[in-house]
This record gives C-alpha cells, structure tokens and sequence, in this order.
C-alpha cells in the first residue's frame, strides 16, 4: 500500500458529527486532523484542527434530511488543507449491529440494507450515521466505506448475561442485552494492556461518563457485562436520558396517564436524566458548581447508581482488579470520580486526594486493592484501526 494514502473516520452523535483524517503508512493509521459539527447550533459551524492550528469555519449549508449538503461543504473545508483525492477509505461508528456483526465490514448495499433493519433498535444514533454513509456514498460513489460497531465489543458476554426474563421466543427475536460504547471500551482496553498489563489481565470495570454513559466490565480485555442492555436508554442515569427503569412506570404512563408512544419517547432520551431530576441542567459541570439542592440530588443520584452498577459488575466478574474512568465527565471531573470512589472503599477502592484533582493517569494509592486509573478515549483510532485493517486486508 502507497505511504500516502488517507482515511477519514466519521463519528456521528445524536446531535454531533466528529471527524478524523488520518495519514496510512503500511503498518497503521496516524492521526493528522480532526473536524466536529456541532447540529445543535445555527447557523452551523466546522471547527477544524490541523497539528497546532485551529479554525473554525461557517457552513452555508443547513442540516437537510440527506446531509449531502453539509458532507459536501466540508469536503470542500477538508480541501482546502489536506489532499483529499489521496482518501481511500472512510470509516463510520454504527451504533447498533445486532447479531448480524460482530466485527467492522465493508459497507456494500447489502450490508447497507441490513444496518437499516437495526433503525427500530438504536433510533436516536442508527438513523444519523446512516445520513452520513450515504451522503458520502452519494458525493463519492467509488469510495471503499467502512462500518466500526459499538456492539461488537460486547459479543464475547455470554448468553446468560444477555438475556432478559422474558419468553424465550422473545430472547431469540433479538430482544436481548447487546451493550453499547464497544469502541470506547475497545480502545481503553488496548491502552490499559500497554499502561498496566498485570491489571488488564484480570477484572476491570470502566466507567464511560459523557453525555451518554455506560460501564462495561471486562475479565481479560474481554467484555463480560455491560450497564446498557437492549437500548442506549438503559443502566446509569445520563445528561438527560432514564437509565434503568422499573417498566411498570412505563405501562402506567402509556395507560392511566395516556401518554403516547412518541410522546414518552421523547420525554425518556431528551428530558429525563440529571436535566429531568435536577430541572436546571443534563450538564455536571454546571449541577457541581450549583448549590440548590435539585442539582445536589441529581449528582448524588447519578454517582450513587454508577458505584451501584460497579458493585453488580463485581458480581458478575468475581472481584475487580481495576477501575477505568473515561469520556468528558470521567476523564475531566475529579468531583464525580471522587463520590463515585467514595462508595467503593468496601471494594478496596482508595482514592489518591491530590492525584485525582489533578486528572493524573493512576489516582489511586499505593496501598489500594483496586487500581484506579484516568485514561482518555479515542473511538476515532478504533475506526480508522479497523478501517484500515479491512483497507490492508487483514
């Protein structure tokens, strides 16, 4: 393979669009640009980062139903400082791939096809990186695109962790625990083997705190459990999504109070969560700083259920040997993390004051039980890692 070839990798949100351009030699993929659209907000804006340089660029374009338009505009930013006719492959995060993936796949028709049956099962994340593959599909027909699913990671958990007490006919219709941010956990699992190999080892548990959150417990690097089961809606409460929820507040709620579906839907992805319990913010960083008690009690709730959810995880694994904390909240709120380990001394969790205040990669002590690490994500370099795998042909 020529050493100039690029990769682009396409990491669509619910309401963002995060883009990385790497530079492939013939053993792996390098980093050398990063783009985010925020949809969010209007008009939209293109902030690009090249090395040192920064630059934020207005789009003319509005966000249509097909993202033709948008995708279109920043190829043309892209243009401007990166060869973009040395692009030879594009990867995408999928959110959902049921049983039909368990790895990345080049994305031919049928394969297309078969992520828009998935649609019903992720329909807050499916539908938008399906816009984006075919706006790229559309502007660069020739194109060899990729897709890296969130829920293949999870496939070595057994079937006993997956299932639900739900008929067994159900069970084999799809209606299982598949857990999601696979590319997060795949990338801190490789970057904890570096760090501390003796730890990753044994039973790690990490915390995946951002706007959406998980944790997934892993025995050997390998998935075993995960806090998100059938939906992104499911395990810790998030910014403003439920977390686990008795699903008897779901039939009263579609019954006495008639509600409709559409109407409880949104309530659950886009007005509960720590937004829905403190009614000021789905944001830490302003519930930390507020002192009235609705923002008090949101914290104490989501750092109470997280501990929660490490204590069911320990279960299921048979001790913990290590505790990851990563994403925006994990990897930058010493305030969490700190209430979070507070409720894990039982565990042998013991919290290191000052490192922890200072983001460092180890917080724990040296006398802790269970190692307490901060490791940044990077679900871009997983993409363009096994885009680049299925590029080179491994």
């Amino acid at each position: 393979m020529p050493d100039m070839n690029l990769l682009l990798t396409f990491n669509m949100g619910s309401s963002t669009l995060k883009i990385g351009l790497f530079q492939c030699d013939i053993h792996s993929a390098r980093r050398i640009g990063k783009g985010l659209v925020d949809f969010s907000r209007s008009p939209l804006t293109f902030h690009l980062t090249e090395g040192p340089a920064a630059f934020d660029i207005r789009l003319e374009a509005e966000a249509g139903e097909d993202l033709r338009a948008v995708i279109a505009e920043v190829f043309e930013v892209l243009a401007a400082h990166f060869d973009m006719a040395a692009v030879r492959i594009a990867g995408h995060r999928v959110v959902h791939g049921g049983d039909r993936f368990a790895g990345p796949v080049a994305l031919d028709e049928a394969n297309i096809d078969e992520l828009d049956k998935l649609v019903a099962l992720a329909p807050l994340h499916q539908p938008q990186a399906l816009r984006v593959i075919r706006a790229v599909k559309h502007l660069r027909p020739a194109l060899a695109q990729t897709a890296s699913f969130d829920t293949a990671f999870h496939a070595t958990q057994n079937d006993l962790v997956r299932r639900f007490a739900l008929p067994r006919a159900l069970h084999d219709r799809g209606i299982k625990r598949y857990g999601f941010h696979g590319l997060s956990y795949a990338f801190i699992a490789r970057e904890l083997r570096n760090r501390a190999p003796d730890v990753t080892a044994g039973k790690v548990i990490i915390a995946h705190l951002g706007n959406g959150a998980s944790l997934c417990a892993l025995d050997d690097g390998e998935s075993r459990d995960c806090s998100m089961g059938f939906s992104t809606l499911d395990g810790i409460p998030m910014a403003t999504r439920c977390g686990t929820l008795d699903p008897g507040a779901l039939l009263y709620l579609l019954g006495t109070n008639g509600r409709t579906l559409r109407n409880l839907e949104e309530m659950l992805y886009y007005r509960s969560g720590l937004l829905g319990v403190s009614g000021i913010s789905g944001d830490t960083r302003d519930l930390v700083k507020d002192k009235r008690s609705e923002a008090t009690e949101a914290i104490d709730l989501f750092t109470l259920r997280i501990a929660g959810e490490i204590g069911r995880m320990t279960a299921t694994l048979g001790g913990l040997d290590g505790l990851v904390f990563t994403a925006g909240i994990g990897e930058h709120q010493p305030e969490i993390r700190a209430a979070v380990c507070d409720r894990l001394r039982w565990l042998g969790v013991d919290l290191d004051p000052g490192k922890n205040v200072a983001n460092a990669p180890i917080i724990s002590t040296f006398s802790s039980k269970t190692g307490t690490f901060v490791i940044p994500t990077d679900e871009e370099q997983i993409i363009a890692d096994e885009a680049f795998s299925l590029l080179a042909g491994k």
